[in-house]
């Protein structure tokens, strides 16, 4: 029986038996009990009734997946807050979840999330074969969907929102050619700690640096050093492909690590072996322990990327999505596996040495007093962080 036809439904009153029994009887008792019981359900299923108008009114709208917490601590402490604060700030509930590396949640949440009637997904792909199942089947139940960050490769996802990465990959190059002049290291030899093969942000990065210091291989200026891949952006498995690298090749000058998970582990490395601070190593995200790292010397730079920018944009994007508007967008990415084009909002980063780690301050990406502890206080102080 449906909600409408319950709360239009009326009940007869119970028989009354008339002549010499009780009012107290046993089927005035059954009559009582009986109507009670009735209350009670038509009371429950009004209830349902006005939860279930409640419900459909605070459903959620748009529906985002992050991929991990492990490999960059950005996704919970940066992207989550940043996308949340604007969608309750636009009165559009959404569903914000993180897959935590697994392939299976990813597409779980992603299912539960098309089920319940988000308009709009937003997904930051584990690998693009399991972005691009997500995408399919959203799609196919009239649901647009934003990839968030990184490109799922054959995905088809109507939209894309990221910084422009092949430019975050120059910035690390330009970044680490500078360093190594600056110790004024003769033909220095240089390793790359390159990103997750399945993510095509780190075929990007790596076009980006690759750009920058392969004419310097070329010309013989630099030397070309190991050059490994990191599987799921995984931080621990990065030290030991590095200390492998150390190993075979203990004249490495200098590290082009892929973001600061990745350029942590080098310098952990590093360390062990009292050579911090001598191989300039790079990174990216400026998360606060890759600041400290840059604020101490052990990192050459890292690239910071405006993740409320990001954020912004993308919600921006939804929201319009959300309100049947055209999605405003200020470029295309070319999916290389397609060849299509997406219609992209891409975003600048910025490189970040010792002397302008204060601006990531200034602009409340980090704050003073989780950046500049302990030991760091002073260095903070000496480079002007306020």
């Amino acid at each position: 029986m449906g909600c409408r036809m319950l709360c239009r439904t009326t009940f007869a009153r119970p028989p009354v038996r008339r002549g010499g029994s009780s009012t107290k009887g046993p089927l005035m008792r059954k009559g009582v009990l009986g109507v009670a019981a009735v209350s009670v359900a038509v009371l429950a299923s009004l209830t349902a009734c006005g939860n279930d108008n409640k419900d459909s009114g605070s459903k959620a709208q748009v529906g985002v997946i992050l991929p991990d917490s492990k490999t960059s601590a950005r996704w919970e402490t940066a992207d989550r807050k940043y996308l949340q604060q604007a969608f309750d700030a636009a009165g559009i509930k959404a569903d914000i979840q993180n897959a935590q590396g697994d392939k299976q949640a990813f597409q779980t949440i992603a299912d539960q999330m098309i089920t319940s009637g988000v308009k709009v997904l937003m997904i930051t792909n584990l690998d693009s074969g399991t972005g691009k199942a997500v995408i399919q089947k959203a799609k196919s139940q009239g649901v647009t969907v934003i990839d968030y960050d990184r490109l799922t490769l054959g995905g088809g996802a109507q939209y894309y929102v990221s910084f422009d990465n092949v430019k975050v990959g120059k910035l690390q190059g330009e970044g680490i050619a500078k360093c190594l002049t600056d110790k004024k290291i003769v033909k220095p030899v240089v390793a790359y700690l390159n990103g997750a093969p399945t993510d095509n942000n780190a075929t990007l990065f790596k076009s980006g640096y690759d750009g920058v210091l392969k004419p310097k291989f070329d010309s013989g200026e630099f030397v070309k050093g190991p050059d490994q891949a990191v599987p799921e952006w995984d931080n621990a498995q990065a030290g030991t492909i590095f200390e492998q690298m150390l190993t075979g090749t203990p004249n490495i000058n200098g590290v082009v690590a892929a973001n600061d998970g990745l350029g942590n582990a080098a310098i952990a490395v590093l360390k062990k072996q009292k050579l911090n601070g001598q191989v300039p190593v790079t990174g990216q995200d400026a998360t606060v322990q890759g600041l400290q790292n840059v604020l101490a010397g052990d990192q050459c730079l890292t690239v910071y990327k405006a993740i409320k920018q990001e954020a912004d944009a993308a919600t921006k994007l939804a929201i319009g999505l959300v309100k049947g508007e055209k999605g405003q967008t200020n470029g295309a990415v070319t999916d290389p596996e397609s060849k299509s084009d997406v219609p992209s909002v891409l975003l600048e980063p910025k490189p970040i040495y010792k002397e302008n780690v204060k601006d990531v301050v200034a602009d409340g990406y980090v704050t003073k007093s989780e950046l500049c502890t302990g030991d760091y206080a002073k260095l903070c102080a000496d480079n002007g962080v306020s």
